[in-house]
């Protein structure tokens, strides 16, 4: 059987390394406009902060790795045309210039996403970079050593720990955001304005509901950065705005959302049953809401990419869905999230409560504990666990693991309350935090007139510790 993968990233390196697993006799072929596989953009931001030594070191495949394995690996190489009628692709060697035709069986869409450039006013400046490719990341590295102000445009992830990383580094850093909060679509306004605090704290400059208008320059030669609130000035900024998904290739092949990310089935499969897509170029089963949903994360592609190359030979394997479940370290603090904020569930039409965990994260009797805050999001008609996000001094992204697995399954706040936990006051209380939040819920669906019989274990340790409902 003839393959064709088209981008390798995360989902095409997968991908290609899937098929090759179960099926060596396959005949692979991988097309990617770049030099390079499998870089691991969520890196860059260690690289700039001085936390990983090298960034080749984010690759953790490579062309000739996959070629080991059984492909054939055409990096440099740009597809042109796919036509999935006649299951042919017209190929461009960037090097050479020369254009041919291929032809496939099987094709699997892993041409990714790129940074959603904003419509705005001089955005192509020389002193404006985006950030998401190994090229990019060498040029804000080279770029960065010799201006000392930057401006990071959007609070997202990569924003948010982009300043992180110059902050640490001793630049003057001021972050703008149009939302009047920070990582909107992962974190509540209330863990938002936590992370705000700390990113002050360690000279950020937040600029909440400043949407950049345009980028225009001086007579001193300094950037100047235009918004709905005033003019800044900046030796250099860095777009980080979001990504938009590539597909043009199979635009009206295949259906499409309405931000043009391939819909796939259970299976990863398109709309043409020849043609499977993964990663940032397709849409993910987001378990929260039942629906789908453009959550570009490295996790989904790489499960997806995965899958691709499984079912490719005959669905075997469902994708199981996301919880667009992450974390990040930030400073000396770890947030993480998995599932819908309060916030977003509400704009979902969703029936949404939530409860506020406020306590330390071991007992107070030992040597040394660290205050822990967690955001529990639940549907109050069905009990079941939408989301939750977790932040503290202390390592707490697994329990957002746990959480992420409880939302798969269907979990109920009740199921959460009492599921079974290790106990060791070197970890946690005799009832870990976990249950202590599902406590809480079950607890203020009983005062709302909605629950079952009180629960003494956590109305008790609430009071005893000035827990907060909400």
């Amino acid at each position: 059987m003839k393959i064709v993968i088209v981008g390798c990233t995360h989902a095409g390196t997968a991908a290609a390394a899937q098929v090759l697993k179960d099926h060596p006799e396959s005949e692979v072929t991988v097309y990617e406009r770049n030099d390079n596989i499998s870089f691991l953009s969520c890196g860059i931001y260690l690289y700039l902060g001085g936390k990983v030594g090298r960034l080749e070191d984010m690759f953790y495949s490579s062309p000739a790795e996959l070629e080991k394995q059984g492909a054939t690996v055409k990096t440099k190489h740009n597809v042109l045309k796919i036509d999935a009628a006649t299951k042919t692709l017209q190929v461009a060697n960037m090097e050479t210039g020369e254009v041919f035709d291929d032809h496939y069986d099987k094709l699997i869409m892993t041409t990714g996403s790129s940074v959603k450039v904003p419509p705005i006013f001089g955005i192509d400046e020389s002193k404006v970079l985006l950030c998401k490719n190994y090229e990019q990341a060498q040029e804000i590295y080279k770029t960065a050593k010799d201006n000392r102000r930057i401006a990071i445009i959007g609070a997202g992830y990569i924003g948010t720990e982009l300043s992180e990383s110059y902050a640490n580094t001793n630049h003057e850093v001021t972050l703008f955001q149009s939302h009047d909060q920070i990582l909107n679509h992962y974190i509540s306004k209330d863990m938002s304005d936590r992370a705000v605090a700390l990113l002050k704290q360690h000279g950020v400059k937040v600029e909440l509901n400043h949407r950049v208008t345009a980028f225009t320059g001086n007579d001193n030669g300094e950037l100047v950065i235009e918004t709905n609130q005033g003019d800044f000035v900046a030796d250099l900024a860095i777009v980080g705005t979001g990504f938009v998904p590539v597909t043009e290739l199979l635009r009206g092949q295949v259906k499409m959302d309405k931000h043009g990310a391939i819909i796939i089935n259970d299976y990863v499969q398109t709309s043409d049953p020849d043609i499977y897509a993964a990663g940032d170029s397709c849409v993910v089963n987001f378990n929260p809401t039942g629906r789908s949903a453009y959550t570009p994360l490295a996790t989904n592609a790489v499960r997806q990419g995965t899958l691709a190359g499984m079912n490719i030979f005959g669905n075997i394997q469902r994708y199981m869905g996301t919880q667009a479940t992450s974390a990040m370290q930030l400073f000396d603090h770890t947030l993480a999230t998995t599932g819908l904020t309060y916030e977003i569930a509400k704009q979902s039409k969703i029936p949404a409560e939530r409860v506020v965990f406020k306590g330390n994260w071991r007992p107070a009797y030992m040597q040394s504990t660290a205050p822990l805050t967690i955001e529990l999001v639940y549907n109050p008609e069905n009990r079941k666990i939408l989301g939750a996000q977790l932040w503290s001094p202390h390592e707490i992204a697994q329990s957002a693991n746990a959480l992420s697995i409880a939302i798969q399954n269907g979990n109920t706040i009740d199921d959460l309350a009492f599921v079974d936990m290790l106990f060791s006051p070197n970890f946690d209380d005799p009832f870990n935090y976990l249950n202590l939040v599902g406590q809480m819920a079950v607890e203020q669906e009983r005062q709302n007139g909605r629950g079952k019989a009180r629960i003494s274990a956590v109305g008790d340790w609430a009071k005893e510790n000035d827990q907060t409902l909400k």
